[in-house]
């Protein structure tokens, strides 16, 4: 039950050009079910992988065996405080849910939508004026998703660079980069937060500093843990799911075609390319001693559960390494499943299906540039770079 594979570091995982991590990542279905990853975190540390989604799913829904306070982001500062609610057990993570979860429900992000859509078509626009190619990342995909957060934020994009930068430190940095990137980003955070507490503004972080839970205003660690989390989340994994997609679109000239003829489809094919090109794995802590499904799990242990093997099941989706726009009935964890899943997916789906519709309807055939390669790499959360599409 122990393995030398690793979502860090195993072939395929790695900052390679033209890899496919999410195919390497699938590989391990021909394994046990449950096994022990020696080195599977960013600091060489060890956990349990699950592999089977079903499995995934009883972790995930098991809050009383399997916490999910990790204090991710503090430990890069030598801190132990939660990011809100991801890092939150009961009863307090169902507490601040409950706050939170208006703000980011189905009727909210409909009326985000046009001002998402706007962003979406000046930027794009913008491409198709200035040549015949193109670096999505830097100049769509970035751009695009963090402007929306920034907006969410209340802030402008003039410093988006800087941000990006910031989370580029965090998630694939060494560990002095990552302390410096954490540092930077509680800096801005907790003089964000001072701002608005003393300047209110008609945006998220106002809403956090004058909420009160238990009759009570938040405290500076709860602002904080909460602000984090939206501006850490929100910096890098929409992006990196629609470079994904555009990858997989320039590679494969029909499902490019289909989209582009029934653009309706769009909305089920996002489901297909959330499921196949997954980017996020989740991380939990024992809090017992417990066997599970035949692995003797220890309290403390860590235990994986990541979305892009979970999605690659064969066990739960028919030839789950065949990319397939029209497959329906998709149980998909792209955004994890229980009581944590994830509170911004009703927004993400939504950056990610608008961005898909306005480059396919502003954009020519395309095709990834010849002499160019995108560069991937797995982690805690997989990426694409380099990635130059061209329509000449």
């Amino acid at each position: 039950m122990v393995s030398d594979f690793s979502l860090f570091t195993s072939p395929g995982m790695q900052r390679i050009p033209n890899g496919d991590p999410h195919g390497a990542a699938a590989r391990v279905h021909a394994g046990p079910p449950i096994f022990y990853s020696l080195h599977n975190t960013r600091d060489g540390r060890g956990t349990w992988l699950i592999t089977r989604a079903n499995d995934q799913r009883k972790v995930l829904q098991d809050l009383d065996t399997f916490s999910s306070h990790r204090s991710l982001f503090a430990s890069a500062l030598g801190d132990d405080w939660p990011l809100i609610p991801l890092e939150l057990d009961p009863p307090a993570h169902g507490i601040f849910r409950s706050l939170l979860n208006p703000l980011f429900s189905p009727k909210r992000v409909m009326a985000l939508e046009p001002s998402i859509r706007a962003r979406a078509i000046t930027i794009v626009e913008k491409i198709s004026e200035s040549g015949k190619s193109c670096e999505v990342m830097k100049d769509f995909a970035i751009p695009f998703t963090v402007g929306v957060i920034l907006q969410f934020l209340g802030l402008s994009a003039e410093r988006l660079d800087i941000f990006v930068g910031w989370a580029k430190g965090l998630l694939q940095g060494d560990k002095v980069q990552r302390s410096a990137a954490a540092r930077a980003i509680l800096e801005f955070i907790d003089e964000l937060a001072a701002l608005r507490r003393k300047e209110p503004a008609d945006d998220f972080m106002t809403f956090v500093v004058q909420a009160q839970i238990d009759n009570r205003p938040l405290t500076d660690k709860e602002v904080r843990g909460i602000g984090v989390l939206l501006f850490v989340a929100g910096l890098h994994t929409v992006a990196a799911a629609i470079g994904f997609d555009l990858a997989h679109l320039a590679r494969n000239a029909k499902d490019q075609s289909l989209l582009r003829s029934e653009p309706e489809r769009i909305v089920l094919a996002t489901e297909e390319l959330l499921r196949a090109y997954s980017t996020v794995q989740m991380i939990r802590v024992a809090t017992k001693d417990i066997d599970f499904e035949g692995a003797p799990i220890r309290k403390g242990d860590y235990v994986c559960c990541a979305a892009m093997i979970a999605n690659r099941d064969p066990a739960e989706f028919e030839d789950p390494n065949v990319i397939d726009l029209a497959r329906e009935d998709n149980r998909h964890t792209a955004f994890a499943s229980g009581p944590h899943r994830c509170l911004g997916s009703h927004l993400a789906r939504r950056e990610i299906i608008i961005g898909l519709e306005e480059w396919l309807s502003h954009i020519p055939h395309f095709r990834i540039k010849e002499g160019t390669a995108p560069i991937t790499h797995g982690g805690h959360v997989f990426g694409i770079e380099n990635l130059v599409l061209d329509w000449s």
